[in-house]
């Protein structure tokens, strides 16, 4: 582990995000995954399917996408985590991936309980609160693996997790730092903005997915996505009701506790997760957060207009090499 009096004070200066043309706007930043859908090929390094048993009586095993530059280079591991509806083939976690390796990092794309190759062979579900099913994962990894650290990056969904294992485990959590894309730490106002009716395609479509991926498809009553937190992620997790699943899952109150170097990026003018949330922070009282907060960017989009990544990835590398 780096020593961490260096780590806390550690600054980061990045290019402006500026977005590429024509995808001007928080709303096309956030379409060109779906429409450009890039994903670049990885074929060029060897894959490793790696399987982790989750060790709690339900038999439920996750499945991560291991890949190792050509070169042992001694960087961290990086594991990436992918947002609702998402899962290791995501554009977003492929394009993530292709850039490291040619970095010289070692990759684990993780595909969280239920998704990617595990889907519909789990008894449960992952949420945006399920940090447990991380905390094993780390625990599980092989110590050649981890022998230089961790690096956790989160993306939407993925990322409010990875914020709030950080935030239980404190200065306890085996890593070496983390970055978070595009998270939604007050998930009840991330569920009010995605159902208001300018969201209204956004909100259906991944109303549909978030079904599908949960057997739930069949079921017409469940017309909205708190109906489908009320009604399957509450009641199947312990939770009182969606309200109670939002408050006990939301990353942003817990921020405060992260105690390790934590990349943050935001757009302002993400359509699905407002921006408030991310103002109300007291950013100054915990060294340990590096806020990026752009005013454009959409949701896990940033397409620059000068560079060949997305501005997040330009971003994360400059913060991994920082950490050397």
């Amino acid at each position: 582990m780096a020593d961490s009096s260096n780590l806390i004070s550690l600054r980061l200066t990045l290019p402006a995000f500026r977005p590429r043309w024509p995808w001007i706007g928080g709303d096309l930043q956030t379409m060109r995954n779906w429409l450009v859908k890039p994903k670049p090929p990885l074929d060029a390094w060897p894959l490793e399917n790696l399987t982790f048993d989750m060790a709690d009586g339900t038999g439920d095993v996750l499945h991560g996408l291991l890949q190792r530059p050509a070169e042992d280079q001694s960087r961290p591991l990086v594991l990436l985590v992918h947002g609702l509806t998402g899962s290791s083939d995501s554009s977003y976690m492929r394009a993530t991936t292709s850039h490291l390796l040619r970095a010289g990092y070692p990759v684990l794309r993780l595909n969280l309980r239920g998704a990617g190759p595990g889907r519909g062979q789990t008894r449960q579900f992952y949420h945006a609160g399920r940090s447990a099913d991380l905390e094993r994962i780390l625990q599980s990894l092989a110590p050649a693996l981890t022998q230089h650290s961790i690096v956790l990056v989160g993306y939407s969904l993925g990322a409010n997790l990875v914020l709030k294992y950080l935030a239980e485990q404190g200065a306890a959590a085996p890593v070496l730092a983390a970055i978070s894309i595009s998270a939604p730490i007050d998930l009840h106002a991330a569920q009010r903005r995605i159902a208001t009716p300018r969201n209204h395609l956004y909100h259906r479509h991944l109303l549909g997915y978030m079904k599908r991926d949960r057997g739930a498809e069949l079921d017409s009553t469940i017309r909205t996505i708190i109906d489908f937190d009320n009604r399957v992620v509450a009641p199947n997790n312990g939770f009182k009701d969606a309200l109670d699943y939002y408050r006990q899952s939301s990353a942003g109150p817990m921020l405060g506790s992260i105690r390790r170097p934590t990349l943050i990026i935001h757009a302002a003018d993400d359509p699905w997760i407002p921006i408030d949330a991310y103002r109300a922070v007291s950013w100054s009282e915990n060294p340990y957060l590096l806020p990026q907060l752009t005013p454009s960017g959409g949701h896990v989009g940033f397409h620059d207009q000068v560079l060949a990544m997305p501005w997040h990835d330009y971003a994360l590398a400059a913060f991994l090499e920082s950490l050397r």
